[in-house]
């Protein structure tokens, strides 16, 4: 069953640049897609499109259909009841992210309040959403304010507050970029681990075509706001017939390993 259906999304500026330029794509429930594109190829938006997140002065036309709600177009009160029950979305840098005047615990509390949880229940909510995410001595970071922890450990609680609602899908938006490479491994597998128990969809939008390996099976490549090419990893990196598609294979290093392919060449 279709859970994400993308017809014919335009994105343009207020003076007439288009930024996506009419991209159709359907995710399904449980499946996992990855975004593939380089800076400005209209990824980043067209995943904050999903959840009617497009910043101001960039308008939407086509559709955009997420669990059967219209999203092109919804009033923001609308919006709001889909954000966190039906997609809930990670990005790159926690610290733009994450409210910087304000306790972890709270943060994380703010989608568990929506579910009508409150006192005690909703604390141990708050502190099994930190535990969910790895992270240790749940409690001081629920206390903690965001410059006091580790990128890693900003970044895990992003997570938590995207996954408390347990949402039927995760948009990540480069959510490991900002991180050191063994922290972004750790990441990656964290994320893999929880959607796969949680039987979530995924939509991962990276650049970086070994890490959307890690996580997804099907991948869309973007270049110059349009869809250039799709299809299971495994096709895309033995059979690729863009020339974008083509560099981005050939610059993986690492995707032998992340497919578990040693015949892909």
């Amino acid at each position: 069953m279709t859970l994400l259906d993308i017809r014919g999304l335009t994105l343009r500026t207020a003076d007439g640049t288009t930024l996506v330029d009419d991209l159709s794509l359907s995710v399904a429930r449980g499946e996992r897609l990855g975004l593939i594109g380089e800076s400005g190829s209209g990824k980043s938006l067209t995943a904050l499109a999903v959840l009617g997140l497009l910043p101001e002065g960039i308008t939407a036309t086509g559709s955009v259909e997420l669990a059967g709600t219209q999203i092109v177009g919804a009033r923001e009160e609308h919006l709001t009841r889909v954000r966190g029950r039906d997609a809930a979305v990670v990005f790159q840098e926690p610290l733009t992210a994450l409210d910087p005047l304000m306790r972890a615990g709270r943060q994380v509390a703010e989608p568990l309040r929506r579910r009508g949880l409150k006192g005690a229940a909703l604390k141990k909510a708050v502190v099994d959403a930190l535990e969910q995410v790895r992270l240790a001595e749940p409690d001081r970071i629920a206390r903690s304010f965001p410059h006091e922890m580790s990128g890693g450990q900003r970044q895990r609680v992003a997570l938590a507050m995207a996954l408390a609602c347990e949402p039927k899908l995760l948009i990540a938006d480069e959510p490991t970029t900002a991180l050191d490479v063994s922290v972004q491994a750790e990441m990656l597998d964290l994320i893999d681990t929880l959607v796969r128990e949680r039987g979530m969809a995924v939509v991962f939008v990276s650049h970086d075509l070994a890490v959307v390996a890690r996580i997804t099976d099907r991948a869309l490549v973007m270049r110059g706001g349009r869809a250039v090419e799709e299809g299971t990893l495994l096709d895309l990196v033995r059979s690729p017939n863009h020339p974008y598609t083509k560099a981005l294979v050939g610059s993986a290093r690492r995707l032998e390993s992340a497919l578990n392919m040693g015949d892909a060449q």
